[in-house]
């Protein structure tokens, strides 16, 4: 199955009523650079996604253009049998390589065309990338991987045993597929939404079946964002797990006071307290805020960064987006590197969730991951071909060919 034309579209949806809202950003529009790979056959055509706020996103489409370039004509399964030296290549394209390196507008336009081969792979095959991803041996998953500047704490070799040491209790962790994986709600509580609403967005998500809720924090005046989660808390009940998440607006000493004057909620974690590139602050605010544990990754850029905040003791959870870092390869050689750590992947999701529902699968039953639940935000749900299925507080496992990036 060739690739016998790319084409790449800039697709942009506007926000009603403050969702989408947080401390640093009130973008009313989340966008998608599109790369879609058509072949012979008309009916199949390989779908990626890079996640932008509309503005600058056909930067990443032109950036797409430029990097997809070397694809054109080549056989999926050619591609993908060997796919890391090939990522490598794209990635590491020397001209383009100096406007990163392995960050920004390149990188995202990387992750649009890297999810668009794992996409037509699996429709090629004729099964949910989930399943496509589960299919291939260790070695097989392994070739589609680049270790390249992670050699120093995970290599191929350790890629493989942590994958074969999980080969036999496999089956004990199958059931995820039946039972489907649990999904919290970050749509209860963006920024801009009144105390008002959120009672009323609480009340129904409980009423739904989700247990775990998500508030936006960051206010200039923290007495808000105290009041806000309290009533949260109130709402949901003891039982509930709440995340507070402050979208990097903090100082490392804002951090730390604030989220100390949080604890009266026992948040479950506190998600990008301060700028996303000071390792070191993120050291010092996980180890002032213990036993509340940070999350982070939804604007780590790369799986150099992310070793380095592993290493650093920086974060707990791993919030990884294939979105935003460079595409579905190097978020499994990401959640492979979480794995040694032993840390949780509970991904970001600005693909809505839906690659994502297939990756935690593939993450807890291959690698072993934790069963914990995954990001749900349902606001760009009418535009896909096969939406994200949200039941009883439950992602449904998606059936249909492909990654489940296909908009209408």
């Amino acid at each position: 199955m060739l690739i016998e034309n790319i084409l790449v579209k800039d697709k942009r949806f506007s926000l009603p009523g403050g969702a989408g809202s947080d401390a640093v950003n009130d973008a009313t529009q989340y966008a998608y650079a599109v790369c879609e790979f058509h072949t012979e056959n008309p009916d199949i055509k390989g779908v990626g996604l890079a996640f932008t706020l509309g503005a600058g996103n056909d930067l990443v489409c032109k950036a797409i253009e430029y990097l997809s370039v070397p694809l054109k004509g080549k056989d999926i399964e050619e591609i993908m049998a060997d796919f890391g030296p090939v990522y490598r290549s794209v990635l590491d394209s020397p001209s383009y390589r100096w406007l990163g390196p392995h960050k920004g507008v390149v990188h995202l336009a990387l992750a649009a065309i890297v999810n668009a081969c794992f996409d037509l792979w699996a429709k090629k095959r004729e099964v949910p990338l989930w399943k496509l991803l589960l299919d291939l041996s260790p070695e097989e998953l392994v070739n589609t991987l680049d270790f390249s500047y992670i050699e120093d704490v995970l290599t191929r070799q350790e890629a493989l045993a942590i994958l074969k040491e999980q080969e036999e209790s496999r089956h004990l962790r199958e059931s995820v597929l039946a039972q489907g994986y649990k999904a919290y709600d970050t749509s209860v509580g963006w920024f801009n939404y009144t105390d008002e609403e959120i009672k009323e967005n609480v009340t129904r998500a409980v009423k739904n079946g989700f247990t775990a809720l998500k508030l936006k924090v960051g206010s200039a005046e923290p007495e808000r964002d105290i009041r806000r989660a309290k009533l949260i808390r109130e709402i949901a009940g003891e039982q509930a797990t709440i995340m507070l998440d402050a979208n990097q607006k903090w100082t490392l000493e804002q951090a730390v006071e604030i989220s100390k004057s949080l604890e009266v909620i026992r948040p479950y974690w506190i998600e990008e307290p301060t700028h996303p590139d000071d390792v070191e602050a993120h050291r010092i605010i996980a180890e002032a805020i213990s036993p509340v544990k940070v999350a982070t990754g939804e604007h780590i850029p790369n799986k150099v960064i992310f070793k380095n905040f592993m290493q650093a003791g920086a974060m707990y959870f791993c919030q990884v987006d294939c979105v935003r870092v460079g595409g579905i390869s190097e978020f499994i050689t990401i959640s492979l590197m979480a794995r040694k750590f032993n840390l949780p992947v509970v991904p970001h999701v600005g693909d809505m969730g839906q690659i994502h529902q297939h990756l935690v699968l593939f993450n807890h039953i291959a690698m072993g991951h934790e069963n914990l639940f995954l990001e749900h935000i349902p606001h760009l749900s009418k535009y896909f071909k096969f939406p994200a299925l949200i039941k009883n507080g439950y992602y449904v496992t998606p059936q249909a060919s492909g990654s489940s990036s296909d908009l209408l």
